[in-house]
């Protein structure tokens, strides 16, 4: 498999063919390695590649890497669909939580109206607090949370159209 992918901003090209993947960045050095990856729960991820071990969760064109935040655009050159931020687009989409914790307070409530970018609820994952941030312009079709609610990675918590 190859695509084109833009990782905060910067451009690359990805392959990956059985265990092995070859990052190729528009500037700078190509990394090729050997790897595994294993689901922990629906949107989490256990990836080791060498000696080291990554947790990875992914959601809402989002990717969490040990924690770190990184927004992803993936372009499959077989699609004519163009580049287009994954997961989001026209219609209803879910905003789950990017890793286990507890919902500290919604910043919205159904039917409000959002704003790409705007604060959706805070969640407190190993003493910190992380933002969710709505991935587009619309409303606040259902909230699926509560403040003091315990999450799990990959849950959806609220669902924006």
């Amino acid at each position: 498999m190859k695509v084109d992918l833009v990782i905060d901003g910067r451009p690359a090209r990805l392959s990956v063919d059985a265990g092995r993947f070859r990052y190729e960045p528009e500037e700078g050095a190509a990394v090729e390695r050997e790897f595994s990856i294993a689901p922990v729960v629906p949107g989490s991820y256990s990836v080791l590649i060498g000696d080291r071990s990554y947790d990875v969760i992914a959601a809402g064109g989002e990717i969490r890497v040990n924690g770190t935040p990184f927004a992803v655009e993936i372009f499959d050159p077989r699609s004519m669909r163009g580049r287009k931020r994954a997961g989001v687009g026209a219609g209803r989409h879910n905003v789950a939580a990017m890793m286990p914790g507890k919902v500290v307070r919604l910043l919205i409530e159904q039917g409000d109206p959002v704003e790409e970018g705007q604060g959706l609820v805070v969640v407190e994952a190993m003493k910190m607090q992380n933002e969710m941030k709505s991935p587009k312009a619309g409303r606040v079709v259902e909230v699926k949370t509560q403040a003091d609610a315990t999450v799990v990675a990959g849950e959806v918590l609220l669902v924006i159209e």
